[in-house]
This record gives structure tokens, C-alpha cells and sequence, in this order.
């Protein structure tokens, strides 16, 4: 009887092993928005990826002469056209590979940089410290838009270092994958990083400043483990859910930001296909405004706040699985720690 009793008892306190689907499916039921985010992250990515099976038209063909302009939307044109005669629809849809290229490549430059710089700052401490966080001191000094626009005016130059540097490698400056002006995007991409950095280095500094009071820290420095090795294998895995996090975060960000500086006429070149050009583009904003052509700056308008929703439900989720301690915060309160 009494070995019936400890067998059921064992029973009961053994952890459920539910098959992962079933996990997966909790999960969803558990953070339906988070759900619906991931939907529309899904389906940006799948119309950057296939926009060229997608794309009914040329994104950057113009009407020929004799042809109609400025349409409104219609069955051949669902978007409507601009004032060129370009399909909105396809502008709209090749804009989601232009987006997500730049948001990409601009979180992992920018959290590859700031986790380094976050690192080292809160594990060294002291005089490595105090230099490296004055320096970012000074950086988030100046507003977040007046920033990234002082360093698209240095490494933007046609003379700049970072232009002949990339001039220099095989990385080419025409056309690719469809994108024209693709080292453009590739330094705007690189600009929005830096500005990155700088406000995730110090959010991870935070963090690894609590991180290494721990006794494993002391132990595996007892042990004769190196400076690198203990940030590498033990601070690095530690502060790596928050480096996902933040990542969700400042993705829809460095979007965000491309749009702002292509709104100000000093991102991508005009008429490339992207939001934030269409939105930017003077003539069409008069178009909007004051001859009420609404849909040349509505739908691309629109198709970036849905990424932007949908990294930020996405991201809030993703925080509340890793960290139950984060349950129920708001989804925007690290980017708003850190300036942008």
C-alpha cells in the first residue's frame, strides 16, 4: 500500500512531458496578441521575399505618354498609381524588402555593437566605465533624429571613409535583389545601427552590472578563467534573452527611422520604392493634401504601422515567455530608457 502511495505520488510530481505542438498551442492561447504580431511579421517577410512573383507591376515604371496618371484604386490597380503612373500596390509590397532589409541589418550591427560595448562596460567597470559611458553620455545628449542625422552626414558623404571603404569590397553599389541604389541602403542601414549601439549598450550595461556580482562569476575567476572567457560563456548567455528583446524592440525602430529620414529628403534617393520615399515625396504629400489623391501616402503609411505592431506585440510576448518577471510592463518602456 504504501509503495502504491509513493508510486502515485511520484506520478503526480513528475513534469508534464505534452508533446511540443501541444506547448506551442498553449502558448498561442496564452498571448493571442503576440500571435497576431508574428502574423503580421509573417506576412511583411513573405511579400520581401516573393515580392517579384507578387508584384503585378514594375515598382518603378512610369506611364507612358498618352497614359493616365494618378489613378485612384480600381481592379488594376488596387492601390491606385502616384503621379509618375507607378503602381501603388507594387511600391507598397517591393517597400517590405527595402524595410526589412534596413531593420535587419541595422539590429544586428547595432546589437552586436551595443552588447559588446554594454559587456565590457559593466564587467570591467571603473576607469573603462566612466570613459565609455560619457561617451554615451554625450551621443544621448542630442535628440534621436538630430543624431542619426549627424551620422548619415558623416559616413553618407560621397568622400566619407565608410563609403570608400565599401567602395573597396566586393559589396556591390548597383542594383541587388531587385534593389536599386543598394549601397545607399546599406549606410543608412549602418548609420541606424550606431545610433543603435548607443542606446542598447546601455540598457545591457545595467544588466551585466548585476550580472556579475554572481558567485559563478567569482568562482570561474578563482578557477583562472579569463576576462573574455567569462564574458563569452557566462555573461554573454545570461543577457542574451534581454539582447532578443531589445532587438524586437528597435527593429520596428530602425524602420521607423528610415521612414523619418526619408521624410526630411535625406534617406534613399527619390524614387526609390520604399516608405518611407513614397511618403516623403514632396510632390505626393501636395498630392495628399491638397488635390486629395490620399492614397500615394495612406498605403505604404499603413503598411508601416503594421510591422511596426507587429514587432512591438511580438516583442512584448517574447519578453513576458523569458522573463516572468515582466509580466503585464508595457512593450516600449526599454526603448523609451534608452533616448529613441
Amino acid at each position: 500500500m504504501a509503495k502504491e502511495t509513493a508510486l502515485e505520488l511520484d506520478s503526480a510530481l513528475a513534469p508534464s512531458r505534452a508533446p511540443a505542438w501541444r506547448k506551442m498551442l498553449r502558448m498561442a492561447r496564452a498571448h493571442p496578441l503576440g500571435v497576431f504580431g508574428l502574423f503580421c511579421i509573417l506576412l511583411i517577410m513573405f511579400c520581401a521575399i516573393f515580392a517579384d512573383f507578387i508584384m503585378p507591376y514594375d515598382p518603378e515604371a512610369i506611364a507612358e505618354l498618352g497614359e493616365s496618371v494618378k489613378q485612384s484604386p480600381s481592379l488594376a490597380h488596387p492601390f491606385g498609381t502616384d503621379r509618375l503612373g507607378s503602381d501603388t500596390f507594387s511600391r507598397t509590397i517591393f517597400g517590405a524588402r527595402i524595410a526589412m532589409i534596413i531593420g535587419v541589418v541595422s539590429v544586428v550591427v547595432g546589437m552586436t555593437a551595443g552588447s559588446a560595448v554594454g559587456i565590457a562596460s559593466g564587467y570591467f567597470g571603473g576607469f573603462v566605465d566612466s570613459v565609455l559611458q560619457r561617451f554615451i553620455d554625450a551621443l544621448l545628449a542630442f535628440p534621436a533624429i538630430v543624431l542619426l542625422l549627424a551620422i548619415i552626414a558623416v559616413i553618407g558623404n560621397e568622400d566619407s571613409a565608410v563609403r570608400s571603404f565599401l567602395n573597396s569590397t566586393p559589396l556591390p553599389s548597383g542594383t541587388v535583389w531587385g534593389i536599386p541604389n543598394f549601397l545607399d541602403v546599406i549606410i543608412i542601414s549602418l548609420a541606424i545601427g550606431f545610433a543603435i549601439a548607443v542606446g542598447a549598450a546601455r540598457v545591457i550595461r545595467g544588466a551585466v552590472l548585476s550580472l556579475k556580482e554572481n558567485v559563478y562569476i567569482d568562482a570561474a575567476r578563482s578557477m583562472g578563467a579569463s576576462d573574455f572567457r567569462i564574458m563569452v560563456r557566462h555573461v554573454l548567455p545570461n543577457v542574451a534573452a534581454l539582447i532578443v528583446v531589445l532587438g524586437t524592440i528597435f527593429l520596428p525602430i530602425a524602420i521607423l527611422a528610415e521612414a523619418a529620414i526619408s521624410f526630411l529628403g535625406i534617406g534613399l534617393p527619390s524614387g526609390t520604392p520604399s516608405w518611407g520615399s513614397d511618403m516623403g515625396d514632396e510632390s505626393n504629400r501636395l498630392d495628399a493634401i491638397n488635390r486629395g489623391v490620399w492614397w500615394v501616402v495612406f498605403f505604404p503609411g499603413l503598411a508601416l504601422s503594421v510591422v511596426v505592431l507587429g514587432f512591438n506585440l511580438l516583442g512584448d510576448s517574447f519578453r513576458d515567455i523569458s522573463d516572468p518577471r515582466l509580466r503585464g510592463g508595457g512593450g516600449s518602456g526599454s526603448a523609451s530608457r534608452t533616448g529613441f
